[in-house]
Formats: C-alpha cells, structure tokens, sequence
C-alpha cells in the first residue's frame, strides 16, 4: 500500500485535535461524457465515440486500495458516482466498482449510492443494470423541457427523451433527482415556471435547480450569450422556490429542494463539513485525522491519471488545511444550508472554539445576513440571497 507524504502549503500548519472524525463519503469521478456542454467547467472529456472503460475501472480499483491506509477502519455512508456522464459506463462497469469497494470498505447497511444520468445516453436496461449493482438513487441531468433551450445548453437530448429517461428511470428507482437550471440565454419567466411544472408533473423526491452562470474556462464566458437581467433572474428563482413550496418540497440549501425525508445525504455530508475520499481523474478529498485535515486533488486528465495510478502516485496535489482555512472551509459549506447548523457542529468538525469566529458572526449578524442563538447558526433570507457577502466576512479570517 502507498501513503502520500504531505507536501509544504508555505503557510504555517497549527495541530488540531479532533475528538471525533466526520462522517465519510466516497466519490467516484467518471470524466467522459458525449459532447462538452458550453457551460460546463467540470472536469470532463468528449469521449469520441468510446473510452478505455476496463482500464479506468482497474485504476479506480487501484487507486481506492492505495488510499486505504488514510481511510483504514472507516464506515463509508454514501457513495456518488460524478462526472462527466457517469452513465456511459455499463452496467457491468458500476458492478464491478461496487463489489470490489464493498471488499475493501465497511459499507453502511443503509448508504446510499447516487449515479448520475444523462437523458442523452441511458436505456431501459442499462438503469436495471445500475439498480442491481447496487446503485439506489438516480440523479437526472434534465436541466430544461423546452428543445430550444436544451440546444443552446448543447444538450445531447430532447424533451421528449427527457421525460421518457423520468418514465423509464421510476420504474427502477424510488429516490430520484431531477437537474434544472434557469435563467437561461432568452428564458422568459413562463418558460422557467413550465420547466418546473413539468418536472412536477414526474413528482421526484428530490430537485436541483441551479442558476446558469458564465464560469471561466467555459465557451459561454467565451462567448458569453444573452442572459435575463438580474431583476428577471431574481423573479424566476423566487417564484421558482414558491411554486416548489406549495407543492411540498422542502428548500433545504441554496439550489436543492427535497421532500420530506429525502434530502440528498451525499450533499448534505459535503455541507456539513464530512469527511470525503475522491477517486478517479480529477476527484478532490477533504480527510480528516485526529491531527490535521488534509485536502488532496487527483490527476485531471484521463489517461494521465491511469499512468499516475500505474506508477502508484495518484495525486497530483496535497495539502494540510491550516486553522486559519478550516474556519471559512466550514462556513462556505455550512452556510449553504438554509436552516443551518447546530452550533456545536463548528467545533466538532474544525476542532476550534466558536468563540474563534466571534467577532465574524457579530459582523453577519449585525448586517442582518445571519441570525444565530445558544443553539444554532443560520443565514437569514437576505443571507441566502447575498451568500457571497456573508461568505467574504469569514473569508477575511482565513486571510486567503
């Protein structure tokens, strides 16, 4: 087994002393998708017609056995299979990653596994595949119902093909989510709304919706396309949240609304501040030890990351997360969520006192973006609605 030596962040480490580890989660990067969407600026590649799919599958294998020794002993809660288009992969594919994880990590009897879905690339008997594999919530890359709007986004898939991938998808599974963006290049208000109420119609247990931005390195921020104004955008996700409300779903962090009992617990490990170990191109960790937290990021590019893997040196990045860091790294996750969290998780997952961001949460407070008692801290509504501000009066403190 190979273990990573840490190497030097140029900023002065501080010992933490955890009294308790987080819980953990495991993440499969799958980079290979049909067409790179112009909005797209995570870590994917065109595979152009096919890709080594054995080759990769042995190197997550190897990499996951590599990683042990920084894991050994921990149960894993949840499992997602990210990308890219995680379902290219065949069926026999997801079940071979998941019986060989199972021999290597204690899997908790109740974890849930996520796959995500492109409508543009999934049949019938591919999803029954990823059922029997073990996989137990699907996670659909809708993002619109109106054709005009899915060629723009370079979606690969029409709306009818959309809602056929929903059909075909309930018939397997019973724990869906549904992907929707909005505020799209030329999107009305109505047109928005149609989206959603289509989604409805489908009554997922769990929905996304994001707002498009132009990210770097993307061809919209190339290019950048007509966009609605931000009065327009602003109206869309408002009625957007009030139109999910009435019908149930819970609003639960900043673009994910869930019904009751079906809030994505993958996610909510991420926001929480948990533990996670990535594997495949490109897959970051965040891990902690009863010393240090430690971050590392794997070898982007496909074919570099398996000839890194055969060489028995995966990560191409690593570093300890000084205390400074772990402070703003909590709160830029915590504060997503819109009921926020229990006072006493902030110590228990940076090993810090609260009184450390006193003087933080007095500012957030007093400019009414944050509302906080003995028990709990959260965002209030404009919080939510101006999360960078809140978050930049914590980023102070970790003087990044």
């Amino acid at each position: 087994m190979t273990t990573y030596p840490l190497q030097p962040t140029g900023l002065k480490s501080q010992a933490v002393n955890f009294q308790a580890l987080p819980p953990l989660s495991l993440y499969i990067h799958i980079p290979w998708c049909v067409r790179k969407c112009p909005y797209c600026d995570f870590n994917s590649h065109e595979a152009r017609g096919s890709f080594p799919e054995q080759e990769y599958v042995s190197a997550l294998i190897r990499d996951l056995e590599m990683a042990l020794p920084l894991i050994w002993g921990r149960k894993v809660y949840t499992v997602f299979f990210g990308g890219g288009t995680p379902s290219l992969l065949s069926g026999a594919a997801v079940a071979e990653i998941l019986r060989q994880m199972r021999m290597l990590l204690p899997l908790d009897i109740n974890a849930e596994v996520t796959l995500e879905a492109n409508p543009g690339t999934v049949e019938a008997n591919k999803f029954a595949q990823f059922r029997d594999a073990g996989v137990n919530r699907l996670s659909l890359g809708i993002q619109s119902f109106n054709d005009g709007h899915l060629q723009t986004l370079g979606r690969i898939h029409s709306a009818d093909e959309a809602k056929r991938a929903i059909e075909i998808a309930q018939q397997h599974f019973d724990n869906i989510n549904l992907d929707l963006m909005y505020a799209l290049p030329q999107q009305t208000l109505e047109q928005a709304l149609q989206d959603v109420r289509t989604a409805l119609q489908f009554l997922p247990q769990h929905l996304s919706c994001y707002h498009l931005t132009l990210e770097p390195n993307t061809l919209f921020h190339l290019n950048p396309p007509q966009l609605p104004d931000d009065d327009a955008s602003s109206d869309m996700q408002q009625q957007i949240e009030e139109m999910l409300a009435a019908h149930g779903y819970q609003h639960y962090e900043t673009s994910a609304f869930a019904q009751p009992q079906r809030r994505a617990r993958h996610n909510l490990n991420y926001w929480q501040f948990g533990d996670y170990l990535g594997i495949g191109a490109g897959a970051h960790s965040k891990l902690s030890f009863h010393d240090k937290v430690l971050r590392q990021m794997r070898y982007k590019q496909p074919q570099a990351y398996m000839d890194a893997v055969g060489r028995g040196e995966p990560v191409q990045e690593q570093h300890e997360v000084t205390h400074q860091d772990i402070a703003f790294e909590f709160m830029m996750n915590a504060l997503r969520l819109n009921g926020g969290f229990d006072s006493a998780l902030f110590t228990e997952r940076t090993s810090l006192p609260l009184l450390t961001i006193r003087h933080e949460l007095e500012e957030a407070e007093k400019r009414g973006l944050l509302v906080r008692d003995i028990q709990r801290i959260a965002p209030t509504l404009l919080g939510q609605r101006f999360l960078n501000d809140l978050l930049e009066i914590f980023l102070a403190k970790s003087g990044s």
